[in-house]
């Protein structure tokens, strides 16, 4: 198949989505199929990479969003490239500029347009106004409308699937959960090169060490883990917390470990390129968040992938993905929290356990993310070409009736 990917957000940016669809695309890739992004200019990056299948639009930073970009012009470009391309299907990953773009796109192709709804944006209107501009039922409407028309939705999680049945879209809804390359995340670091990240950051080879990775937006909570660590080294005196990741809470969670006396228990290390990000989970000993707002929890699974446990704030999804203590623990106090981590840097784990995590791995592979993907998309096709013929039958009724009066 020949797939349009349509998204405003694309490496270099790093972000959750950004992630999502370049698992997508390469697994796609790897399967034999010929992979577009249509997404947004980045300063970081070149204007268009023909050679990679990757083509950008002028854009602008996104209000009140400056790390995120949406594009201001090039429809029309779009449906040429498109044509071009000759593409069968057209799946968005955005529901504002180059959204909106994709399905005139699929419009005028007359081709299936699909869309996967990542952010839960009621978890994040603070970032307009102060909330003082949408409100939640705005949300609701302004997705329903958008929605409209559309072939199917994926749904990263069940969270996401309760929101869109709230939001009363009509089309056929699927829950896929976001793939993890395993390629990427089951690899295995030596205990050479485990041992060398963490002496970049002053740890020794058997120092316990909490990882967090995430933007570090007010969302994520991370204030909450931070506050947890005096608990823990209360049990744990030489533990260490390293929070990767930037973003707008950066310098209040700063000074908050320095209120708490905590600089020389946690560090920040900022934000690393996509190609390390495997490394930093390979070195840890316990992933951490308390994060309330994930849609589908990238981090949890790659964590997983990497044969980590989780310790992680209690949602829908992850009462999905969390059914062993094999693969985490999930909280909603602190003393959990705290419980959970120590439980993990206490207790060796046993190859039993490594067997519980392979069946869990093989359901959140990019293999079977692909797969449900590519199914829904003929699905898709399928649907289109029998209301198409549906139509056309309708059409030529019409004649025949009209012919004999």
């Amino acid at each position: 198949m020949k797939i349009g990917l349509f998204t405003d957000t694309y490496f270099p940016q790093v972000s959750g989505v950004a992630t999502s669809i370049k698992t997508l695309r390469d697994e796609l890739i790897a399967q034999g199929h010929q992979v577009y992004i249509f997404t947004t200019t980045d300063p970081k990056a070149k204007h268009d990479d023909e050679e990679n299948g990757i083509y950008r639009f002028p854009s602008i930073p996104f209000v009140s969003f400056t790390d995120r970009r949406i594009a201001v012009r090039g429809a029309f470009r779009a449906i040429k490239i498109a044509e071009k391309l000759q593409l069968d299907v057209v799946h968005n990953q955005t529901e504002f500029s180059l959204g909106v773009m994709g399905k005139v796109v699929a419009r005028h192709l007359n081709i299936p347009c699909l869309h996967t709804y990542h952010t839960m944006y009621q978890d994040y209107l603070h970032y307009i106004a102060n909330g003082h501009i949408l409100k939640p039922k705005d949300v609701g409407k302004l997705a329903h409308l958008y929605l409209h028309n559309i072939s199917g939705v994926v749904a990263p999680s069940e969270r996401v699937l309760e929101t869109m049945r709230a939001y009363k879209v009509d089309a056929p809804i699927r829950i896929i959960p976001t793939g993890i390359n395993l390629r990427v995340y089951g690899q295995r670091d030596s205990v050479e090169a485990k041992n060398k990240l963490r002496a970049k950051w002053g740890y020794q080879p058997d120092t316990p060490l909490l990882l967090s990775l995430s933007r570090l937006a007010f969302e994520k909570n991370i204030h909450t883990l931070i506050e947890a660590m005096p608990d823990i080294l209360a049990k744990k005196p030489d533990a260490q917390l390293l929070i990767v990741g930037d973003g707008p809470a950066r310098e209040t969670l700063e000074r908050q470990v320095r209120q708490l006396y905590l600089t020389d228990h946690i560090q920040f290390a900022g934000q690393i390129s996509n190609d390390d990000v495997h490394h930093y989970y390979q070195m840890a000993d316990v992933f951490v968040s308390a994060s309330d707002s994930e849609s589908q929890g990238l981090t949890y699974d790659e964590a997983l992938a990497s044969d980590l446990p989780i310790v992680v704030m209690r949602s829908v999804y992850t009462d999905e993905l969390i059914d062993d203590p094999a693969i985490g623990v999930s909280f909603q106090k602190r003393i959990d929290l705290v419980n959970g981590v120590l439980h993990y840097l206490n207790t060796p784990r046993s190859p039993e356990e490594q067997d519980k995590r392979d069946v869990k791995l093989h359901e959140i592979s990019a293999e079977v993310f692909a797969h449900r993907i590519l199914k829904f998309y003929r699905d898709c096709q399928a649907t289109m070409a029998k209301e198409q013929a549906e139509q056309q039958k309708g059409t030529f009724r019409n004649l025949f009736h009209r012919s004999r009066s």
